[in-house]
């Protein structure tokens, strides 16, 4: 039950509330705290606030003492509520010491020392840096300078050790932060959720940083899913009892990128319409045949009437899709022979890169027919960072990017 005294402040010619009950202090998360009375414009709200004597003890000398030398103002912005910014009025009481007569101010649990914002101010802009907004944006929304959103933000830290996963996966995006063209991140892809956000790809780094585990929480990971890059494959002897898996979108487009390839080959040969015609309809080559409609299948039976090189290679592209998504492991182990065989034996050009791939990740490609992993989680976060990094024109510090990743998408 809300009661107020209403009077007309001819002074200030407002109008003032004098409440007579603590809830409004309770419901703004304020403790052992009185308010006076509230004043309320456009765009803020007042809250003349007061709080009880009590016994302090001095910073010098450790002497303990409740004798007040003098009392003085202080606004506080606590909050933003309805589109208008909360602000305290604190009635600041200034104690002196008896036995050393030093002067210091009464401490405040609400009410950081030195600051003029108070610490639920604080935790919620913390919170709103959780989301994919600038701090610029966040500075106007609590109606803060720019600078002081970035002074919470270094308040937040994480570990440098997190907890390894069972399911870990690795993979490089473009940070471009101090130096270091790409960075690492490393994804739990038990629970879909950041792990943690390296400075660089480099191996002796990647060996530094899962030297400061013990070997039986390295122990701990089963499955590690990366790209066919090589540092990524080197770090295996770290993990004693870890099965590497390629993940599939990183080999299948091994393929798609080989038949395209021979698609640009061939229709270099041909007149400009031509030209157009094949690059314009060069998905009907990527889609399965089985998923075309008629007319667009009379299309690419036409265009594969051109060149024997393109009719081998769609052939091929069409003999892995089938392989791709195969569910039994010996299946696809003894498929996926024949088809690099094949392959080889047909001697296209642009499939020897392909082919190469396949021969040196053999065991991990197939390693993704056994185990239901797959980097997809990894591959949307980097797409994530990057419209963190495009929200904030770019980082070109790593503690900033890797604080500000963690905060949106980690643990």
């Amino acid at each position: 039950n809300f009661q107020y005294n209403i009077f007309y402040d001819k002074n200030t010619k407002e109008i003032i509330n004098m409440l007579n009950t603590d809830i409004i202090a309770n419901f703004i998360g304020l403790r052992n705290v009185t308010i006076d009375k509230i004043r309320e414009k456009t765009n803020f709200i007042k809250f003349y606030v007061s709080t009880s004597k009590s016994k302090q003890f001095c910073p010098c000398c450790g002497k303990e003492t409740s004798r007040v030398h003098d009392y003085r103002k202080q606004t506080v912005k606590h909050s933003v509520f309805r589109g208008k910014q909360l602000l305290l009025v604190l009635n600041k009481r200034r104690y002196v010491c008896t036995n050393c007569n030093k002067r210091f101010y009464e401490k405040y649990s609400f009410l950081p020392k030195y600051y003029h914002i108070s610490n639920s101010m604080f935790a919620e802009i913390i919170g709103r840096l959780h989301h994919k907004i600038s701090l610029k944006d966040i500075a106007e929304e609590f109606k803060v300078s720019a600078n002081t959103v970035s002074r919470a933000f270094k308040l937040v830290s994480f570990s440098n050790k997190p907890k390894l996963p069972t399911a870990l996966g690795i993979d490089e995006f473009k940070g471009n932060t101090d130096g270091e063209k790409y960075n690492v991140i490393l994804t739990n892809l038990e629970n879909n959720k950041i792990t943690d956000i390296l400075p660089t790809r480099k191996k002796s780094d990647l060996i530094s940083y899962f030297m400061r585990y013990s070997r039986e929480e390295r122990n701990k990971v089963k499955v590690l899913v990366m790209d066919m890059h090589n540092n990524y494959k080197e770090i295996r002897w770290l993990f004693p009892s870890v099965e590497i898996v390629v993940d599939k979108y990183h080999f299948v487009r091994q393929v798609y990128f080989a038949l395209d390839n021979v698609r640009k080959r061939i229709q270099k040969q041909f007149s400009h319409d031509k030209v157009l015609h094949f690059k314009h309809n060069r998905y009907a080559l990527w889609k399965d045949f089985k998923d075309l409609k008629e007319e667009t299948k009379i299309l690419l039976l036409r265009m594969l009437d051109h060149n024997g090189d393109l009719y081998s290679a769609w052939t091929f592209k069409e003999w892995f899709s089938e392989i791709k998504n195969l569910k039994d492991y010996d299946e696809a182990k003894s498929a996926l022979h024949n088809w690099i065989v094949c392959a080889e034996n047909e001697n296209i050009p642009e499939f020897k890169s392909c082919i190469t791939a396949f021969k040196n990740w053999f065991g991990y490609i197939l390693n993704s027919f056994k185990y239901n992993k797959t980097n997809g989680y990894t591959e949307g976060m980097n797409n994530n960072i990057k419209v963190l990094k495009r929200i904030a024109y770019g980082y070109r510090n790593f503690s900033n990017l890797r604080k500000r990743i963690l905060l949106c998408f980690g643990n």
